[in-house]
Parts: structure tokens; C-alpha cells; sequence
């Protein structure tokens, strides 16, 4: 274990609202579109400081709140495996024709989607848990390479 350890928390709080479904839990009511209010936690550990006495500077977490916002924010988290994917992603390209719908907007209920949908590995704390590590860890490395990170 790192010698120091620095702890960033966004809670629940925050609105980070999703809803998903595990299909694969047939014996419950979990295989339901359901929702939480996320929150999410970080550990940073280092042997070192760095020259501010920080072993991450929380300030450049800008790039990880935004694509948690992306992610998780009033969306549709679907597993790719999911046996009603097609049914899911038809929901979010639907378009509504006429009224105030604007069908050539990018943002969802603008253009009369029914969701905002979002296909990942796997659903459920534990993958999104995998998922958050892997997205800091990539959002780290490109700024270690001096580049910005892009949401997909």
C-alpha cells in the first residue's frame, strides 16, 4: 500500500440518476429497468507529494465529472449483451416529427428520444466500478502524454 492516499467523493447527491436493468437476474425483479442516484468515490495513492504537499490535484478532475455526467446523468445503461438491445437503441434514435422536437438536434429529448442510451461492458455497481477505474486511469494517461481528453 501507498504511503499516502488522497480521497475525491462525488455522492449521490449530485443527480447522477441512470437507470439500467440486469437482464441475466431473471429470478428478481433486478432484470426491471430500474434506477439509483450514483455516487462515486476515488482513491488516489502515491509513495510521494508532489511539490504542493498533493497527491492529486483535484482541480484536474474536470475531464472525469464531465464524463460521469455523460455516463450517468439521466441515462439509459445498457449491457451490450442485452437480448432487448435493439428494442433500447430504437428508443433513443426515435425521432418525433412536428410539435417543438427538433429532429436534427444531438441531444435526445430535443429531437423526441424516448432515452438517452449509453452500451457498456456490463451493468450493476461492480461494472460500473470497473468501468469509473478504467476511464480515470485512461483520463490519467492522456494527460500524462499532455493531450486532452475527448468524451466518446
Amino acid at each position: 500500500m501507498a504511503k499516502y492516499l488522497s480521497t475525491k467523493t462525488y455522492g449521490n447527491d449530485r443527480g447522477l440518476s441512470c437507470t439500467f436493468r440486469q437482464w441475466r437476474s431473471s429470478h428478481s425483479h433486478c432484470s426491471l429497468i430500474h434506477g439509483y442516484s450514483l455516487g462515486i468515490k476515488l482513491i488516489f495513492e502515491s509513495e510521494t507529494l508532489d511539490d504542493r504537499n498533493w497527491v492529486m490535484d483535484f482541480g484536474g478532475l474536470k475531464a472525469f465529472k464531465e464524463w460521469s455526467e455523460y455516463m450517468f446523468d439521466h441515462t439509459l445503461v445498457v449491457a451490450h449483451d442485452d437480448p432487448h438491445l435493439p428494442f433500447f437503441k430504437q428508443m433513443n434514435d426515435l425521432v418525433t416529427i412536428g410539435g417543438f422536437n427538433d429532429p436534427a438536434s444531438p441531444i435526445p429529448n430535443e429531437r423526441g428520444a424516448v432515452c438517452d442510451i449509453r452500451i457498456v461492458e456490463g451493468v450493476g455497481c461492480e461494472k460500473f466500478a470497473e468501468l469509473v477505474y478504467k476511464t480515470m486511469q485512461d483520463i490519467l494517461e492522456t494527460y500524462q502524454r499532455g493531450e486532452s481528453y475527448t468524451l466518446p
